[in-house]
């Protein structure tokens, strides 16, 4: 299921209170996607790393209570106690945790309530965890278990990963790089011994290594220690093919500037171009379309898809008429 399609749908499995898990490769921003539900509908929100956890961490301390001369469970105080609070509790590498502490788990997700603690009405249960075949530490998770959750397998898609990119103003030579080829957005393979390797977070991670100014000189060893070497090596000299666009204020004002037809290029034209348009008006639009009738078919279809994609209203523009009539052929 793809990023867009998996948050929908757990939008709505989340107000219906029904336990979700979430199954996917390292990396891909599944933690991700629960933070910002749990952002956009005003909830609380609770991460809890199972495989980090004891199974007295869940059911808390037993102890005595001379009071009532009874043996009573000391509740653990990272779980939410408000009775109206609202939120998502999400167990994050649930199946990465002993079989102990998944057996607390499996409590709290069947009855919603774990020795003496109960969780409050308001608040779903999302769990996540990584596939079995991709080889990390994992323990296969009780039947039991496994059928209290909406089961949701989460893919990595590249447009997807595009839109937020733009979203959260990732570097320009990134999204330009992936772009250009987008088989490197997730490079994960379970059948080598990989301490770095390309996922939409360790890309993230890549942004703020190049927005944190480091030198230079260290920035291959540092972004191979991300992405990995040979990954690292290819986007390092793609941003040195970045170094010959032209002005991209001079074409958002209409001004004649002279580029080179080069793919690699052309790719990063337009990865600049969207970032610009975000905060321009109508008139860089009309300017953003006019220019891209100078581009390869190919890319300026490109182009004004991303624009579409990126919410710039392209459709009150007269230059875009003129550009449906031109590359109608292509839209069939």
């Amino acid at each position: 299921m793809k990023a867009k399609d998996l948050k929908n749908t757990l939008s709505k499995l989340i107000q219906a209170k029904l336990p979700t898990f979430i199954w996917g490769s390292p990396g891909i921003g599944k933690s991700s996607i629960v933070k910002q539900i749990a952002k956009e509908q005003g909830l609380e929100f609770i991460d809890l790393r199972l495989s980090l956890l004891d199974p007295t961490d869940l059911k808390g301390i037993p102890f005595f209570d001379s009071a009532n001369n009874e043996a009573v469970w000391a509740q653990p105080n990272f779980l939410p106690k408000e009775s109206k609070s609202q939120g998502i509790l999400f167990l994050d590498e649930i199946n990465t945790a002993p079989p102990s502490v998944q057996a607390a788990a499996y409590q709290l997700v069947l009855d919603r309530k774990v020795g003496d603690y109960e969780l409050p009405s308001g608040w779903a249960i999302v769990a996540a965890g990584n596939s079995e075949s991709d080889r990390g530490v994992v323990y296969r998770m009780p039947p039991p278990l496994a059928n209290r959750f909406v089961h949701l397998d989460m893919d990595v898609n590249f447009e997807d990963w595009k839109i937020w990119a733009y979203q959260n103003k990732i570097d320009t030579s990134i999204i330009a790089y992936l772009n250009y080829d987008n088989s490197k957005l997730f490079s994960f393979d379970a059948e080598a011994n990989q301490k770095a390797f390309a996922t939409p977070r360790s890309w993230e991670y890549v942004d703020k290594i190049l927005k944190s100014n480091l030198d230079a000189t260290l920035s291959l060893e540092t972004i191979s220690g991300t992405i990995g070497k040979d990954v690292a090596i290819n986007f390092i000299a793609f941003r040195k093919v970045m170094s010959k666009l032209p002005n991209i204020d001079d074409i958002l004002e209409g001004k004649e500037v002279e580029f080179e037809s080069n793919s690699q290029l052309l790719f990063a034209l337009i990865a600049g171009i969207i970032a610009k348009l975000k905060n321009s008006g109508s008139e860089a639009v009309d300017n953003a379309i006019n220019f891209s009738f100078k581009l390869p078919s190919e890319f300026s279809v490109m182009l004004i898809k991303d624009m579409q994609q990126n919410g710039i209203e392209v459709e009150a523009s007269e230059a875009f008429e003129e550009w449906v009539e031109k590359f109608a052929y292509l839209l069939e």
